[in-house]
């Protein structure tokens, strides 16, 4: 059995249907009732008890970082036996800055799972490329896409792969005590993408960049502060590189990452 927190989320939900395909008992960590292809179980990665409570029988957990009290809800994992830890991290964890937010939970939920004892893997994806989902309303409505940062070329990578490199984690002892960065396989700047996904709708779309200030000012409104600081620094100041291509992918999973097209074309729906 494989304890899936995050379940509803696009890590979480791609690995819980991937594990599903694959065969393996799946229990997920969901707040309220949902349809997925797993055993539900009620609980909240801020209530350690709760998440205690859903670990009967479970040989690996999916965890997710920054989340409270989350020393106490290793330690449970540990005492219920759990063989494998994978934690879901980020490349922030590698930026030379951790006095931002971000990069400071994930620095510190890693430590907490190299010292819980239990054995484990830790992922550090690139930005996901469901993100690009928050262009949707206006591909819908129109033909420009505007956003942030748009000379900042990253190797976005498809939550399927990281899926995908999870649950080939928690097979074998190779894979204990490693860190994997994920990426796609070609580092895209937001008018590539734009491009690509018009191309995948039959559209002329068109992408148009915010100013460092403009994309502050929209930030404020859907974050604090020190987050939309944080992402300043990370894309507006360069203090974090998601541009470099990695083989992570392909050497876990056999199989070489899925491009940001076939992302579209799987997604298309959303644009529709």
């Amino acid at each position: 059995m494989i304890l899936v927190t995050g379940a509803t989320g696009n890590a979480g939900g791609a690995l819980v249907r991937t594990l599903a395909e694959e065969g393996a008992d799946v229990r997920a960590l969901v707040r309220r009732d949902v349809d997925l292809p797993a055993e539900l179980a009620f609980g909240d990665l801020n209530d350690p008890d709760s998440v205690a409570g859903a670990l009967d029988g479970v040989r690996g957990v999916f965890l997710l970082s920054g989340y409270d009290r989350m020393a106490e809800t290793l330690a449970a994992i540990a005492r219920a036996g759990v063989e494998h830890v994978v934690l879901l991290s980020a490349s922030a964890a590698e930026a030379a800055d951790v006095s931002n937010p971000i990069s400071k939970y994930h620095v510190e939920s890693e430590a907490l799972v190299r010292e819980s004892g239990v054995p484990w893997t830790i992922l550090r994806p690139r930005t996901f490329m469901s993100n690009t989902l928050r262009w949707a309303d206006q591909v819908k409505f129109g033909n420009v896409v505007r956003d942030s940062f748009p000379d900042v070329a990253v190797a976005t990578v498809d939550p399927l792969d990281i899926a995908g490199v999870a649950a080939a984690s928690f097979t074998g002892k190779e894979h204990d005590g490693q860190v994997y960065r994920l990426t796609g396989p070609e580092a895209l700047r937001p008018a590539d993408r734009v491009r690509i996904l018009g191309a995948v709708l039959g559209r002329e779309l068109r992408f148009e960049g915010f100013t460092d200030e403009e994309a502050r000012a929209r930030m404020l409104e859907q974050m604090p502060e020190a987050y939309a600081e944080a992402f300043i620094g990370f894309f507006g100041r360069g203090e974090l590189d998601e541009s470099a291509v990695l083989p992570t992918v392909e050497q876990v999973t056999g199989r070489p990452p899925r491009t940001f097209e076939q992302w579209a074309e799987a997604n298309a729906e959303a644009f529709a």
